[in-house]
């Protein structure tokens, strides 16, 4: 219960971050290069919020969970851009909508590496 509780505050911290940047980016870049700039800033403040707080009884150290969480959001930002491409591109939703959707899509993959391989808990 806690770590789900942590996880969603940490993840909407994240997500908003990441929203943030994308907004305060796409006026001066490509949307899909805005995407990868709020992925980059949002990616600290995920790592910090779910090692510390989600994860806090992980049994992997530090720079074993930085590497395993960094393969865990590279896969999810891949999943994500994947889905605002076909969402902003194929659909033509608005970008900041488009954004949106492919956060929550790939929240849940997020979560199930991080929880079960990047920060595993002791048996």
């Amino acid at each position: 219960m806690r770590t789900g509780f942590w996880f969603l505050v940490v993840g909407a911290t994240a997500a908003a971050v990441h929203m943030a940047v994308f907004m305060l980016a796409t006026p001066y870049m490509w949307p899909e290069v805005a995407n990868a700039a709020g992925f980059c800033i949002a990616f600290v403040v995920s790592f910090a919020g779910h090692r510390f707080l989600s994860f806090s009884d992980a049994a992997t150290s530090l720079w074993q969970s930085f590497r395993r969480f960094a393969a865990t959001a590279l896969a999810g930002f891949a999943a994500n851009e994947v889905m605002f491409v076909a969402l902003l591109r194929g659909l033509n939703l608005p970008d900041w909508l488009a954004l949106f959707f492919a956060l929550v899509f790939a929240s849940a993959q997020t979560f199930l590496l991080s929880r079960f391989w990047a920060f595993r808990r002791a048996r």
